[in-house]
């Protein structure tokens, strides 16, 4: 199996010296065996995931079809076992006695409940959500909400709850995506309303952190289907890009979940910096337009080869471009995900190596961030020949 972690751990050394202090605290990872999408994660898989990076984590079970009193019972005793590197979500379908067991987990040692509109095929209107939310603000704990792919608009309800129950600290996953358009114009009003970064596009990310206040995100892996050293680099760099300095960093990426978890006021990181002032270049965003469409048709399973080909070209622009640099690094990623690349493991749609493609669609919208030293020249042939430097 390719070791992504090993081979990238040059780009996190150097977004950690570049952001002193961090103190990793990931807000979104899960363990369980019984996901129907094939993937499956263990507590020592997890730990050894969050130890490369030296990380605390939020866990809770993965999709389990047959309930969830078991799944939760083997989160808390990995939780209770792991010395304070993990803390306990429990998770609950809300036509299921939800409201007894979330209380029966808090009681347990649980920070908090995760729900998962998705899997469980219920939007928040179920008269159970309302009652988990109340529950949380009793307790000052923290509700996480699935807001990325599947699902319709959930925005709007969870501002109502955020207002009507300010102790309760609600989360919502994957950048917010399914609300994320107009949702940053009404978080300073809502300091207990988060967004977690549990995502891999840099659009969304660079939209999330020029409209929504920093004191409102929550950095997130969602391992294991994000790794906590790749996710923390590609959001730390976009972050950069943004205009977030490292104190805001520091408290994006670890303080401020510290503070939710223990039932303390948000820090203040002052106003959203705002969209950039200037416009990525377009030679990059030649790059960068179609990265994306090759990770975003491996991710269907359709192929890929012709608008990634394409994005190998498009970094061709040649020793003495002023883009040289970063297609130069962009193309080195591409080859590692050529001499790494096989069949998909674990019911993943796209191979471990795929996360090559990611951060290499990373490094293409953050030019204004510091390389990795050592790529190789952005030749055509380079361009042309998929092949390892």
């Amino acid at each position: 199996m390719v070791d992504v972690d090993g081979i990238l751990r040059p780009w996190f050394d150097r977004f950690a010296g570049a952001v002193e202090g961090l103190d990793l605290f990931d807000a979104h990872t899960h363990v369980g065996a019984n996901d129907p999408d094939g993937f499956k994660q263990t507590p020592e898989q997890l730990l050894e995931a969050l130890d490369v990076v030296s990380a605390r984590a939020l866990v809770f079970p993965m999709h389990e079809p047959g309930g969830y009193p078991e799944a939760n019972d083997r989160v808390l005793e990995a939780a209770a076992a792991s010395g304070g590197r993990l803390q306990a979500l429990c998770r609950v379908d809300p036509r299921s006695d939800a409201v007894a067991e979330a209380r029966r987990c808090l009681d347990a040692g649980a920070r908090g409940i995760k729900l998962h509109p998705r899997a469980e095929r219920f939007d928040l209107a179920e008269p159970a959500v309302r009652e988990l939310v109340a529950l949380a603000h009793e307790r000052k704990a923290t509700v996480l909400i699935h807001a990325g792919r599947g699902i319709p608009a959930l925005g709007r309800s969870t501002v109502q709850f955020s207002g009507e129950f300010p102790d309760a600290r609600l989360i919502l996953a994957h950048c917010a995506i399914s609300d994320l358009a107009w949702l940053w114009q009404v978080l300073p009003e809502h300091p207990n309303l988060f967004i977690d970064t549990s995502w891999w596009l840099p659009a969304d990310f660079l939209a999330l952190l020029a409209y929504a206040p920093p004191a409102n995100i929550v950095w997130a892996s969602d391992a294991p289907y994000g790794r906590p050293l790749v996710s923390a680099v590609q959001f730390g760099r976009n972050a950069l890009q943004a205009g977030l300095d490292a104190e805001q960093l520091r408290v994006v990426m670890g303080g401020q979940l510290e503070r939710i978890l223990a039932g303390e006021a948000p820090a203040d990181l002052g106003p959203a910096p705002g969209p950039p002032v200037k416009a990525l270049d377009p030679m990059l965003d030649r790059v960068s337009t179609h990265l994306a469409t090759a990770i975003g048709r491996a991710f269907v399973q359709a192929d890929f080869d012709e608008p990634l080909a394409i994005a190998r070209l498009a970094c061709a622009v040649g020793e003495d471009g002023p883009q040289a640099d970063v297609c130069a690094a962009v193309l080195d990623l591409l080859d590692l995900f050529e001499e790494h690349k096989g069949p998909p493991e674990d019911g993943r749609p796209i191979p471990l190596a795929g996360r090559f493609l990611i951060f290499a669609l990373t490094v293409s919208r953050t030019p204004d961030v510091a390389l990795v030293g050592g790529a190789s020249a952005p030749t055509q042939e380079h361009a042309e020949a998929g092949e390892p430097s």
